[in-house]
């Protein structure tokens, strides 16, 4: 998570949403990625979609099974549908998102359903950690936007 944490530092310097993202397999890292929609100007350019299609280009396969992501901030329905349909083994998250969390806060897609695979899931790894930078990034952004009235 620690990596992750230091993907979303990348976000927050770009003035993206502070969210990081690394996968994992074999214990080795062999993808990380933090936000990058609002550079991009394109809402897919999530941090975990923008790791699974680096994991799979170094893998070779749509498949991602026996990879581990670790990421930030808990992922949002589409990036939770990504984990299902890459076959993710296992999601390790280091907080939740009360507004748009789709493992456990909003809805679970990983348990909820009956989908053809499900992703175990860890939750509160770094919690503090990734809440701070999330925090400090909303009070940052905030105050910008309220000196620019």
């Amino acid at each position: 998570m620690k990596e992750a944490l230091k993907e979303a530092s990348k976000a927050y310097k770009e003035d993206e949403i502070p969210v990081g993202c690394v996968i994992v397999k074999d214990g080795k890292i062999i993808a990380r990625a933090h936000n990058r929609k609002v550079n991009k100007n394109n809402t897919l350019y999530h941090a975990e979609l923008i790791a699974i299609d680096k994991a799979s280009k170094k893998l070779d396969s749509w498949r991602l099974t026996g990879c581990e992501m670790y990421v930030t901030l808990e992922p949002c329905p589409m990036c939770a549908g990504a984990l299902i349909n890459s076959r993710m083994s296992k999601l390790y998250i280091g907080t939740k998102d009360p507004k748009a969390g789709a493992c456990g806060s909003v809805l679970n897609l990983l348990s909820d359903y009956k989908f053809n695979h499900k992703v175990e899931v860890e939750h509160g790894v770094l919690q503090k950690e990734c809440e701070k930078i999330l925090k400090e990034f909303f009070k940052e952004l905030r105050e910008r936007n309220k000196n620019e009235k």
